[in-house]
């Protein structure tokens, strides 16, 4: 008998002649548990009318859970009993155990010299001449020692971040850790990110290497093609978190930490990052590197409830930004429904702004407006880059600004725009910049 993940303990008969027929027996009961399983599991997790996924099913089948390997296969004490008495082998005991999967010691690999090494490489990519940078790097390996030093004792404290703030695309404070705190950051982050990357949904593109914007818009855009093809008039789910790395809830979030990280220091050393920078409690600081990987495993929840729980097909995140595209308006309210009260659940809540449109619409999503048939650049973008143009005009006419931060924005200009259909707008914003120096 082959349980995927599981053990399987038995108490044989001493007759030899029964053990066969034992078996069969064992086959049979553990058929009826797993399909007694599947159908609890089934009705507290999907929603009427609601399809699961291929790979969700088979899992489910094998015992499985797709979030973190937790074992689903549950059936009530009375029907145990009941299967086991209509049995002939009424001695033994079926029991099966499946356990998540946490990982411990990890400490040692964070502290690793040749770990801090790497991070702090990392750390100064493409940052090598600032004054901060500059300054640590002159006693680099004395100050490297200090910090691996501080980490061993647990003496480690975050120091004072920088704070601003910016209100492009809209306003933001910002908390900018020190080059050293960024170090160590980036050393926690380098051990413990593999670990989560293998649980989260293909489909979440925010802070992931090989993922990002541009992919996450092309993504929608061959779920919008599959749903008109598929279905006649299918709707999307526009929803956004409300304010959310200053609402995140830090028990909620270590709660789910702890699923999969076990180790008693690392966690110590996380939660001191994570209320280091004035959050007590509730919020992430939006400049560290952590934060960025603590909001991927908050809002993993939410990917996992929706895609196995609520059994939606496409779906699609990037940060607090996520679509959902569903055959019709009913079904897109259900999704709806479902994903407010996941996000209630984790102490969030949905901006009011979230709202359900017709896909022949249009989404705007990632920076773009994206349809089945094309992709256009989004409206404010390009008003806001006709504007910046017109005042490097005159700042380059005035000398205030050099040849090469012009030639800049206009390179970044042309990578934003060369992803959808955008050549008229860019003649004509372009065009309309001539870049003529002052005497």
């Amino acid at each position: 008998m082959n349980i995927q993940g599981g053990c399987l303990s038995t108490r044989v008969l001493p007759d030899r002649g029964r053990q066969l027929e034992q078996r069969r027996e064992c086959g049979a009961v553990e058929r009826q548990l797993q399909q007694r399983g599947v159908e609890l599991e089934h009705e507290h997790r999907c929603a009427p009318g609601e399809r699961q996924r291929p790979e969700a099913r088979r899992l489910r089948a094998a015992g499985q859970c797709l979030s973190f390997g937790a074992s689903v296969l549950t059936c009530p004490v009375k029907d145990q009993q009941t299967a086991a008495a209509s049995s002939r082998a009424r001695k033994w005991l079926l029991v099966i155990i499946q356990m998540p999967i946490t990982h411990s010691d990890l400490f040692a690999r964070i502290i690793d010299f040749d770990n801090l090494w790497s991070a702090y490489l990392a750390t100064r990519k493409g940052k090598r001449y600032r004054r901060e940078v500059a300054e640590f790097s002159v006693n680099l390996e004395e100050n490297l020692i200090n910090i691996h030093n501080h980490l061993v004792w647990g003496s480690w404290e975050p120091g004072r971040p920088r704070s601003f703030t910016v209100f492009e695309p809209k306003r933001r404070d910002i908390q900018a850790p020190p080059f050293a705190d960024r170090i160590v950051h980036h050393a926690l982050v380098r051990v413990v990110e593999p670990l989560f990357e293998r649980r989260f949904i293909y489909h979440s593109y925010a802070c992931r290497t090989g993922k990002g914007a541009q992919r996450a818009v092309w993504a929608l855009q061959r779920m919008l093609r599959t749903a008109h093809r598929n279905w006649q008039t299918p709707y999307v789910v526009k929803a956004d978190i409300k304010s959310y790395f200053a609402s995140i809830r830090h028990d909620v979030l270590f709660t789910a930490i702890e699923r999969v990280v076990s180790c008693k220091d690392t966690l110590d050393l996380w939660k001191r990052i994570t209320a280091g920078y004035g959050h007590d409690g509730v919020g992430l600081p939006v400049g560290a590197l952590t934060s960025q990987l603590a909001a991927n495993v908050m809002l993993d929840q939410l990917d996992h409830a929706m895609t196995d729980g609520a059994g939606v097909g496409r779906y699609v995140r990037y940060m607090d930004d996520f679509i959902i595209v569903a055959p019709d308006k009913a079904a897109a309210w259900r999704a709806l429904n479902a994903a407010a009260d996941t996000v209630a659940g984790l102490g969030l809540a949905l901006n009011p702004k979230t709202k359900i449109i017709p896909a022949k619409c249009g989404v705007d999503f990632c920076g773009y407006r994206t349809w089945a048939t094309h992709i256009l650049p989004r409206k404010r973008n390009m008003r806001k880059a006709r504007r910046m143009f017109r005042r490097m005009v005159r700042q380059y006419a005035a000398g205030q600004i050099p040849l090469q931060y012009v030639q800049q924005r206009v390179a970044s200009f042309l990578a934003y725009t060369k992803h959808c259909s955008a050549d008229r707008s860019v003649r004509s914003i372009l065009g309309d910049a001539v870049f003529i120096k002052g005497e």
